[in-house]
C-alpha cells in the first residue's frame, strides 16, 4: 500500500472501509498515527456516512492520564486483500486515525523527503 505526506507532513493512507464484511465500500483518507495503539479513530460524521453498527462503550487513558468512556464501532477495512474487522473510536476530530495495532507485523517507511509512504 502507498500513501503520502501532505504539507502538514501527516501520513496518509487510504483505506476501503464499509459496515459489512460484503458492504459497498467507502474511501477513507487516514492519517497514520503511531501515538494510538488501537485501530481506528473516525470522527463521527464519517461513522454517521459509513452506517457503522455500534459496539460497546471502552475506557481509554488519555496523554493527559485522565480516563474517559468513549463509543466504539465495528467497520470493515479491506487490508492486503482481505476484508477484515475493525474497531473504530468515534471523537469530534476532522481527520480519521489509522493506528498501530493495523501497522502489526507490516513495515512502514515515511519518506518526508519526498513525500511518500509505503506500508507492506
Amino acid at each position: 500500500m502507498n500513501g503520502q505526506v501532505d504539507a502538514l507532513l501527516r501520513a496518509l493512507i487510504e483505506v476501503e472501509v464499509s459496515d459489512t464484511p460484503s458492504g459497498n465500500a467507502q474511501s477513507v483518507t487516514a492519517w497514520i498515527d503511531t501515538a494510538f495503539n488501537g485501530q481506528f479513530v473516525f470522527p463521527r460524521q464519517v461513522i454517521d456516512q459509513l452506517g457503522l453498527e455500534q459496539l460497546a462503550a471502552t475506557e481509554a487513558i488519555l496523554a493527559d492520564g485522565s480516563k474517559v468512556t468513549l463509543e466504539t464501532f465495528l467497520c470493515y477495512v479491506t487490508w492486503f486483500g482481505s476484508a477484515t474487522a475493525a474497531q473504530v473510536v468515534a471523537n469530534d476530530g476532522r481527520v480519521p486515525l489509522l493506528g498501530t495495532e493495523l501497522l502489526a507485523g507490516r513495515t512502514l517507511l515515511i519518506d518526508y523527503a519526498n513525500h511518500r509512504l509505503s506500508l507492506d
